[in-house]
């Protein structure tokens, strides 16, 4: 069994973005994608890209307009809505407020489901978009605005 803690990466009038750790991992797949990328003159260009993104996202919020669906009809993961051709970011959008950012990677592939890595990263989401709701209907962890209360306390089983 894989747990799962949320970690905040931002938090605003405007979002709260966070990012999930496995396993007891200091490091958040939101920063594994960011060690991965920072110093690939590669892919420079697109990562910039994403970073100002995510920049419009902590002034503005996690509007709708930001984002691409990715996933299944029924969940909330989504991709940044950039020019980018190569780099994904998956993400699970919650609310205009409430974002938690995932992993990603480059999309060399039609469709990420072509590809065993970027597949992963979505599925992560997808299970801990399903293990996210589960604990606010129980009661576990509280959405309200831009925060997600007792989120400091909580730990997730996959």
């Amino acid at each position: 069994m894989t747990t799962a803690t949320l970690k905040t990466i931002e938090q605003n009038d405007n979002v709260g973005l966070f990012s999930i750790c496995f396993d007891g991992s200091e490091l958040s797949e939101f920063e594994k994608f960011l060690n991965e990328f920072k110093d690939n003159a590669t892919y420079n260009k697109d990562f910039n890209v994403i970073l100002l993104a995510l920049s419009k996202i902590i002034d503005k919020g996690a509007l709708e307009r930001f984002f691409r669906n990715e996933g299944k009809v029924n969940d909330n993961v989504k991709a940044l809505a950039i020019d980018s051709r190569k780099l994904r970011l998956y993400c699970l959008r919650i609310s205009d407020q409430i974002l938690i950012l995932g992993n990603g990677g480059i999309k060399t592939t039609r469709t990420y489901e072509e590809d065993s890595k970027l597949s992963g990263y979505v599925m992560d989401l997808q299970t801990f978009d399903k293990v996210l709701l589960s604990a606010q209907k129980s009661g576990k962890v509280t959405i309200e605005k831009n925060m997600i209360i007792d989120i400091q306390s909580a730990t997730f089983e996959i």
